[in-house]
């Protein structure tokens, strides 16, 4: 038995040490927002956070997570500053890949609150989108990112 700690909450799950993070937060937790992209890594579709790090799920064993706090898409509130601009930038067209992007922009903008297109570009540049939404991406996070200045809730 291994506990997790997924959005906020402590979860016992029943699998194996080397079992991928994304398939306990897909199969084991009911959690279907994080996507299986490729399954080794270069996509990004499968991006949560670790202890506030974006972190590719479909390699990451769940021994590695024990004792860390997980963030999925749904672990973040529905007026979170990011989701809030990737509606209102109107971001996804097939919208696969964006729970992915999403993560990956949350995670820059702890880390750095006011990126530059060069910082926006090189943070995300794993995470691919194959509609090619990337301006309204870069777009969306600039968006985010002043409303967070501003003191809008994340």
């Amino acid at each position: 038995m291994i506990t997790l700690n997924v959005n906020g909450r402590n979860h016992q799950v029943e699998v194996e040490s080397d079992v991928p993070l994304l398939w306990v937060i897909r199969e084991k937790l009911g959690l279907t927002g994080t996507k299986f992209g490729c399954g080794m890594s270069l996509c990004g579709a499968c991006t949560v956070l670790v202890d506030g790090q974006a972190t590719r799920s479909c390699v990451t064993p769940v021994s590695e997570v024990v004792d860390k706090k997980i963030v999925t898409i749904e672990g973040l509130s529905e007026t979170h500053p990011v989701k809030a601009a990737w509606i209102e930038d109107q971001v996804p067209q097939c919208g696969y890949c964006h729970s992915g992007q999403i993560m990956g922009a949350v995670a820059l903008l702890q880390e750095n609150p006011k990126p530059t297109d060069s910082d926006i570009d090189d943070a995300m540049s794993g995470i691919i989108c194959r509609c090619g939404t990337y301006q309204r991406i870069r777009r969306a996070i600039h968006h985010a990112a002043g409303t967070m200045a501003r003191g809008g809730q994340s």
